[in-house]
């Protein structure tokens, strides 16, 4: 997504990190017999090793255990109680541990028990401070009524309608005591408490941009100047309530205007099926979990990335499949780009001495060639105004395709045989060279490393700062030397059958 907006001409700054506060962390690391900030420590680096293996850039990496962060978070908190937006009170009820939060009688099943997804489930009674959430309710129906574009896709907008509307008014506890727990930041008005989890993790949006009037990396952009942010990316099942409410109201009754509201890109679920081929949720407790290092490292971030991007209808479930993953890597990958890529590399070389040339030779079919090339920015671009990506790909592969049947159906290998066809053989060559330069552009931000390969080969590079706008044909100027071809992606090889099934 960042690289993609980088292209449309827009500045870009894309802030992701970890929430490393709350009881679950806490209890973790009492069971592993060391200190909270030693266990965060620890699982902060295997994320950092990842995100570098896998070739994911961030301009800024935010820590909910860095002091800058605690400072806004303690900063939110006073505006908040001096606003009489916080106050004390005592509330008896059912704690989930898990999903650390209180429920209520709605949540319980029919027999009286609560779901597993709520894990283990404790009655307490005890004196807190509550965040007043009920008295804003109004404001934000009134606000998602107004504002359809703060969520996307639609279907997660209705699922966060549907539960504003029957909400139940009750106002958030955003203290625990720290008999209780003391792996928090403690509120800056009354030291025996610390912060709900959610209302720290989730301030990581405006500190992380540098709120109020600062930066979060010296030098960086300031706040005025991120804000509001474009995107909050999420995963389905922390939209209802923690952003879509909890999240929304917080700035609001900090003094935030609509205006300055986040808008929400609700990601679904990956999940897989299992031996009866129903598709169910990853889970270490099922056993059924995928590892994205171990999959890079067997087809590499490149593919995995493809795969993941072309697979998912944005927004919507999908089962991760093995066996499609081999699919589209070795006939859309392998087969159509890499060989459109080897093929047109190797007869420019072959035919035309390595040497891109105009000409002026044109026909029905190169005209063909590049009316799809000049209508895909529009058909990606149109796409991806909502984060489709697996439609951007559909766009690209249909280039793709009509490139590799431009070389069928003009067969320039026959052709060159024939001396008084060369004029047609390097038209030929030119439209297959120019094509995959403008590929590359629209294929960079799913497969950076890649197209880097691909644009070595081709011995071009972007003008700095070319953006979708830019692009037109002639981007390879005339005398323009390529290089020598090389396979861009490896095919897979199925595991082999068990002898035993």
């Amino acid at each position: 997504m960042a690289r993609h907006v980088r292209r449309t001409g827009r500045p870009v700054y894309f802030l992701t990190g970890l929430d490393q506060h709350g009881q679950k962390v806490q209890q973790t690391a009492e069971k592993a017999g060391i200190h909270p900030a030693t266990h965060v420590k620890k699982t902060s680096k295997l994320f950092v090793r990842l995100w570098e293996s896998l070739g994911l850039s961030h301009d800024a990496w935010i820590e909910t255990t860095d002091e800058r962060h605690q400072k806004v978070v303690r900063a939110l908190l006073q505006k908040l109680y001096d606003a009489g937006e916080i106050t004390k009170g005592t509330y008896r009820g059912f704690y989930s541990v898990r999903q650390e939060q209180y429920i209520t009688a709605k949540e319980r099943r029919e027999d009286g028990t609560f779901g597993p997804e709520w894990g283990e489930v404790v009655e307490l009674e005890e004196e807190n401070w509550y965040f007043g959430l009920k008295k804003h309710l109004p404001w934000l129906r009134a606000f998602l009524q107004a504002h359809p574009e703060t969520v996307f896709p639609e279907s997660r907008l209705r699922n966060l309608v549907q539960a504003v509307d029957e909400a139940e008014g009750a106002d958030l506890c955003i203290s625990r005591p720290k008999a209780r727990l003391r792996w928090g930041i403690e509120l800056p008005f009354d030291p025996d408490f610390v912060c709900y989890v959610w209302f720290d993790a989730l301030t990581n949006y405006i500190s992380g941009a540098g709120w109020p009037d600062g930066s979060w990396n010296e030098g960086g952009p300031r706040f005025a100047d991120l804000w509001p942010n474009d995107c909050n990316v999420i995963g389905k099942d922390i939209l209802v309530p923690a952003h879509g409410v909890y999240w929304l109201i917080m700035l609001h009754a900090a003094g935030f205007t609509d205006e300055q509201m986040p808008r929400f890109l609700v990601h679904g679920w990956w999940n897989i099926r299992n031996q009866a081929g129903e598709s169910e949720k990853m889970s270490k407790s099922l056993g059924n979990v995928i590892d994205p290092q171990v999959l890079a490292d067997t087809v590499g971030p490149d593919a995995l990335r493809y795969y993941l991007l072309s697979d998912m209808t944005t927004g919507q479930d999908a089962d991760f499949s093995h066996d499609r993953l081999i699919v589209r890597n070795n006939a859309e990958l392998a087969n159509g780009l890499g060989n459109l890529l080897n093929r047109a590399l190797n007869m420019t070389q072959r035919y035309c001495g390595g040497i891109v040339q105009h000409g002026s030779y044109d026909d029905e079919l190169c005209a063909e060639v590049r009316a799809a090339v000049a209508a895909l920015p529009g058909q990606y671009l149109t796409a991806l105004e909502t984060w489709q990506f697996n439609r951007a790909l559909e766009a690209v592969w249909g280039v793709i395709d009509v490139a590799n049947r431009f070389v069928e159906r003009t067969e320039p290998f026959k052709l060159a045989k024939d001396p008084a066809q060369s004029a047609r053989v390097t038209a030929i060559m030119h439209h297959l060279c120019e094509t995959l330069a403008h590929l590359s552009v629209f294929l960079e931000p799913v497969i950076p490393a890649a197209v880097a390969q691909w644009r070595s080969q081709l011995r071009w590079e972007p003008a700095p700062g070319l953006t979708y706008a830019d692009l037109h044909w002639g981007l390879l100027p005339e005398g323009h030397a390529i290089g020598k071809p090389k396979p861009l992606f490896a095919k897979i090889e199925p595991p082999a059958a068990d002898p035993a099934a």
